[in-house]
C-alpha cells in the first residue's frame, strides 16, 4: 500500500524517484514529442482539433484516477488538477464531436500504477506552455478552445514541483517501484498510440 512518509523518517535516496523515471522514460518522451511534431498540431485548425481529441481521450481514460479517494489523501488537490472537462469544452469550441474511445485503456490499476499515469499527465502541463502560445496564434485562448493547455492556478512549475515533492517522498515497496517504472512507460506509449489513432481516423475520414 502506498503511504506518505515524512522526509525525516526516510533516508535520502541517491537518485530521486522522479529523476529516475525521467531518465527511464526519456526515449519514449522524445518519441512522443517527435510524433506530436509530425502531426503539426498547432499549424492548422484541423491539426489542433486532432491534438485536443487525443488529449480528451487520454484525460477521460484516467479521469477516475484523479478522483480516487485513497490518492486524494496523498494529493488533496488531485480533483482540481484533472483536465478532462476542460478538454471536453475545448472540443465543443472546435466543433468536434467526442471521439470514440480507443481499446486498451488502463483498467483497475494499483495505486502505484495510477500515480505513474497521473504523473505523466501532470508533467505534460509543462510542455503545454509552448503549445498554448501556438494555440493563441490560431485564435484560441484559456476560455475558448485551449482551456486544457492554459496555465494552472499558481503556475505550471509550482504545481509540478508540489506534485513531485509528495511523489518523491511516498513510501513504496520494491514491487511498487517496479510498477511505477513500467506504468510510466506505458502512459507515454499510450499517449503516442492515441495521437496516431486520432491522426489515422482523420486521414481515413477524408474523401478519396
Amino acid at each position: 500500500m502506498v503511504s506518505q512518509t515524512p522526509a525525516s523518517d526516510v533516508s535520502e535516496p541517491t537518485v530521486l524517484r522522479s529523476q529516475r523515471i525521467r531518465e527511464l522514460t526519456h526515449d519514449l518522451h522524445k518519441r512522443l514529442e517527435d510524433t506530436v511534431s509530425e502531426w503539426a498540431p498547432t499549424e492548422t485548425h484541423a491539426g489542433f482539433t486532432r491534438f485536443v481529441q487525443m488529449q480528451y481521450l487520454f484525460q477521460s481514460e484516467i479521469q477516475a484516477l484523479y478522483h480516487d479517494a485513497q490518492l486524494i489523501k496523498l494529493f488533496p488537490d488531485l480533483p482540481e488538477r484533472c483536465r478532462v472537462k476542460a478538454a471536453e469544452a475545448d472540443l465543443a469550441d472546435l466543433g468536434s464531436a467526442i471521439p470514440e474511445a480507443v481499446p486498451g485503456a488502463i483498467q483497475s490499476p494499483t495505486q502505484a500504477q495510477a500515480l505513474a499515469w497521473i504523473r505523466v499527465s501532470e508533467g505534460s502541463k509543462l510542455g503545454a506552455a509552448i503549445l498554448f502560445k501556438h494555440a493563441v496564434g490560431l485564435g484560441y485562448s484559456q476560455t475558448r478552445g485551449a482551456r486544457h493547455l492554459a496555465e494552472p492556478e499558481g503556475g505550471r512549475a509550482r504545481g509540478w514541483k508540489a506534485f513531485n515533492a509528495i511523489f518523491d517522498n511516498l513510501q513504496l515497496s520494491a514491487e511498487e517501484e517496479a510498477q511505477v517504472d513500467q506504468a510510466s512507460r506505458d502512459a507515454f506509449a499510450r499517449l503516442e498510440l492515441l495521437l496516431r489513432t486520432v491522426g489515422t481516423r482523420a486521414t481515413n475520414a477524408q474523401p478519396a
